[in-house]
């Protein structure tokens, strides 16, 4: 289970240690404040958060526009701004790199949850359709999160064995035998994966197909798993592996 890792840019030490312990309360994990550029872009290289809370005025020459650009170029991480600053010539210049939030100072710790929560959501929905439009072969390298609570799994693709409905929940089962239920329905959840290896295969499973061991025609062996295969979903199957 790993949970969303903020990290911290911020140059305000009375206000990075009220966001610490926000970020706390909320169940969050975090890195130690940054205050600079150069402090920011160590902190993105060693701690890998999963998005940022950047201050736009920040020590030394270099500010927080600048961070969001190098972020946006090599990191493709979510970020926030946080501003004291609402005129027009700071929000203009500051939409010119897309934040995912934009928080005005002083903020509540429930403003604060939910710009991290909103923020998070679009990225991982960007990414997700961004997935669906990739090669198969550039697909295996990537990963997607899913959800429970405030933590999140991260499961590459190619990780995924076969995914199971169960009423209102999906459990995926992995090549590492681990076992996740994610409150979803069986529709959405396939929804955010590419159709292209995974093949829906009833009511209730769908498999990735490059970890199909053994067909026959009415089930799947794949990983010493069973998966059955329905009158309804076999002729698609046997046609998109080539069967006749």
């Amino acid at each position: 289970m790993t949970k969303i890792k903020v990290g911290i840019v911020e140059d305000e030490l009375l206000i990075a240690r009220s966001i610490s312990m926000a970020l706390d309360d909320l169940g969050y994990t975090f890195t130690e404040a940054s205050i600079s550029y150069t402090e920011a872009m160590k902190m993105i290289e060693i701690e890998k958060p999963d998005i940022l809370l950047l201050d736009i005025q920040l020590c030394g020459k270099k500010d927080g526009v600048d961070v969001a650009s190098i972020v946006n170029d090599k990191y493709h991480i979510p970020f926030i701004f946080l501003t004291a600053n609402s005129d027009s010539a700071t929000i203009e210049r500051a939409k010119k790199v897309n934040p995912h939030a934009y928080l005005i100072k002083p903020f509540t710790k429930e403003e604060l949850f939910a710009s991290i929560e909103i923020a998070f959501n679009n990225y991982q929905q960007q990414m997700q359709h961004k997935l669906q439009n990739q090669s198969p072969k550039s697909q295996m390298n990537l990963a997607i999160f899913v959800r429970e609570n405030h933590s999140f799994h991260k499961i590459l693709v190619n990780e995924i064995l076969y995914i199971e409905s169960e009423e209102n929940y999906v459990r995926l089962h992995t090549t590492h035998a681990k076992r996740i239920m994610i409150r979803s329905t069986f529709t959405d959840f396939l929804a955010q994966l590419p159709m292209d290896i995974f093949f829906r295969t009833g009511r209730s499973h769908a498999v990735h197909l490059d970890h199909i061991e053994k067909i026959n025609p009415t089930e799947i062996h794949l990983a010493g798993h069973r998966i059955p295969v329905s009158k309804t979903y076999r002729d698609d199957l046997f046609l998109r592996l080539g069967i006749k």
